[in-house]
């Protein structure tokens, strides 16, 4: 799930950030419920987020990545929102079609923010 370059970059995946779990854990059975298999949903805590999308181990340090194009940029957003707390769902969306599918079930609840990762790009979610 990261490029060459060790930047976080799951290909295929949409990576919606919330701005609490309770949210992040409804939105996710929702998506279940709409026919997403549970195993392609991902539940992520703030730390988690810090740990393993931003490698970074100590959760006040105020130490920023550094940048690296596009996929630096999103990484450190995703940085700022679980140190304040926001929680993430990491769902595959092989196609078009899954993401629309996914989306259509975000916009419901309040969401922080949200991209798809596809082969080249990296895709704002609205």
């Amino acid at each position: 799930m990261y490029s060459m370059q060790g930047v976080f970059y799951p290909t295929k995946y949409a990576f919606i950030m919330f701005p609490d779990a309770e949210t992040a854990k409804s939105v996710g059975q929702q998506l279940e419920d709409a026919g997403f298999a549970s195993n392609d949903i991902q539940f992520l805590t703030p730390h988690v987020v810090l740990r393993d999308v931003g490698k970074i181990t100590d959760e006040d340090s105020s130490i920023a990545l550094p940048s690296v194009g596009t996929e630096g940029a999103t990484v450190n957003k995703y940085i700022d929102l679980a140190r304040a707390g926001h929680h993430a769902l990491m769902v595959k969306t092989p196609s078009d079609a899954n993401t629309e599918r996914l989306m259509e079930v975000v916009r419901k609840s309040p969401y922080s923010y949200g991209q798809k990762y596809h082969m080249l790009a990296i895709q704002d979610l609205e």
